[in-house]
């Protein structure tokens, strides 16, 4: 997996007039097999509120997408990474509500059930990267050309961009395929 994900050919998005925010894609180990940390948003957020998500935010002045992510990670479930165990950095994610988000790749091994800080997280998951390397969907909508993409998850779809940029990490990490996911888009609801 860390070899994948340092060899991958990462497509940044050159758009300056938009806000920089990263997630993260923190790997853990949980019940002896490799997983990812997903939260659901606290209810009480002015966006995105109640929605699944990956670990992030935006950028802080003179911070590195790096920087950002563990920043985030830390402040939002309570994980401290060091940079060095960084993997990767995927492509860049442009999003509807005016953001370019860049997914770094961390690695964090066993650290037990996480709890997340109540102000920003409702719930912490470590979801197995078995049930998280899945064929997506995909639907069309009358507001855009490009294809919705959504990941069954949890009973019910996960939808992007947090689908996109799981969507990708499992391809690279899991089966060592590139693939971009740049070209598709959000569902309505996710563009404020």
């Amino acid at each position: 997996m860390a070899g994948r994900l340092r060899d991958f050919p990462r497509r940044p998005a050159h758009r300056p007039e938009l806000k920089q925010a990263a997630v993260a894609l923190c790997v853990t180990v949980h019940g002896g097999r490799p997983a990812l940390v997903i939260t659901r948003r606290a209810a009480g957020l002015r966006a995105h509120a109640g929605q699944w998500a990956l670990p992030g935010g935006r950028l802080d002045a003179g911070e590195t997408v790096v920087g950002c992510a563990l920043r985030e990670l830390r402040e939002e479930v309570l994980l401290t990474v060091d940079p060095a165990d960084v993997l990767g950095v995927l492509d860049d994610y442009v999003t509807r509500s005016g953001y370019v988000m860049t997914p770094v790749v961390c690695w964090a091994g066993e650290v037990g059930e996480l709890v997340g800080d109540e102000a920003e997280v409702a719930e912490v998951l470590q979801i197995p990267l078995d049930d998280l390397d899945v064929d997506p969907s995909f639907t069309r909508i009358p507001e855009s050309e490009a294809p919705v993409i959504a990941l069954p998850l949890l009973g019910r779809h996960l939808h992007a961009p947090t689908a996109a940029v799981i969507h990708q990490f499992c391809r690279i990490a899991c089966r060592g395929e590139v693939t971009r996911v740049d070209h598709l888009e959000q569902p309505v609801f996710a563009w404020r």
